[in-house]
């Protein structure tokens, strides 16, 4: 029943009479509908629609904490005072806070806010706390290879902010994006890619048949055909950015499957509702 620190997050907090309709009016996620419990999904966009910032959203008594990539969280305030206008709010970092993750059922006796965590039911729980709060029994390496494991992306790990649309990152699959809600920067895009189908890339797991290790940043080729790049690695176990209509052609072809020199499979996440090529062959 594994805890792990996370040194790489950090939390900014929004707080003020008006925070829930100011994040409602930027972000991808329905801050509206969102429970005291859950740690939501999010996203800030360019008006391109792509993926500025993704992160945690969680409820407090105040408005918000969102739970963010500590590298990015000074950029992500900044950011969001700049959409801040005239509304009651207060936006700022909290660097007393820490982030952990809990799952298998993880329990501990300090005093922490725990969260499930809405993008999928086995991740288990975000927790906040006041740093140096307790230890944990798990490490940072765990919890991301659990998280590569059930093919969940993360921001900066497996795809690049600034250059991927909430589709591929999977947003439209995990809870990251509410097509029912109303607008909100680079929503227009979003809901075009979703109507129409258009999105052509994905994030999906990705499985060594050989000793060679999986490299972050590697090719992953066909034959001849340049397919995508290898983001998170744990192990035998990665994921990988792809174009799905040139896996599709790819095993149309027979071409196996490679990420540098090493031979993988790609496997559709357990979670997803997008069409995907039969499983591609090794080697």
């Amino acid at each position: 029943m594994p805890i792990a620190l996370l040194p790489d997050r950090a939390v900014v907090t929004v707080s003020g009479e008006d925070a829930t309709s100011f994040l409602q009016g930027v972000l991808t996620c329905n801050v509206e509908t969102l429970e005291p419990g859950e740690a939501r999904l999010g996203a800030l966009l360019t008006p391109q629609g792509k993926i500025l910032f993704d992160f945690l959203v969680g409820r407090t008594p105040e408005g918000f904490e969102l739970d963010a990539a500590a590298e990015r969280a000074p950029d992500l305030a900044k950011r969001l005072g700049l959409y801040r206008l005239r509304a009651k709010v207060t936006i700022a970092l909290a660097p007393t806070l820490g982030v952990a993750a809990a799952w298998d059922g993880a329990e501990t006796a300090a005093a922490v806010t725990r969260r499930r965590d809405g993008r999928l039911g086995a991740l288990g729980e975000r927790l906040t706390f006041a740093l140096g709060a307790f230890s944990a029994d798990a490490t940072e390496t765990d919890y991301h290879a659990h998280r590569i494991a059930l093919g969940i992306p993360e921001g900066g790990r497996d795809f690049p902010w600034s250059d991927a649309f909430p589709h591929e990152a999977l947003m439209d699959q995990i809870g990251g994006v509410d097509f029912r809600k109303g607008c909100y920067v680079g929503q227009e895009v979003v809901s075009r890619m979703q109507h129409r189908g258009t999105a052509r890339t994905r994030i999906v797991p990705l499985v060594a048949v050989s000793d060679e290790a999986l490299q972050t940043g590697a090719e992953i080729t066909a034959g001849q055909r340049a397919l995508g790049t290898v983001g998170s690695v744990a192990g035998g176990r990665a994921l990988g950015l792809l174009r799905l209509d040139r896996l599709a052609d790819a095993l149309a072809a027979g071409e196996p499957l490679r990420a540098g020199t090493v031979p993988v499979g790609v496997e559709k996440p357990a979670f997803a509702t997008f069409p995907f090529p039969e499983t591609a062959p090794a080697g």
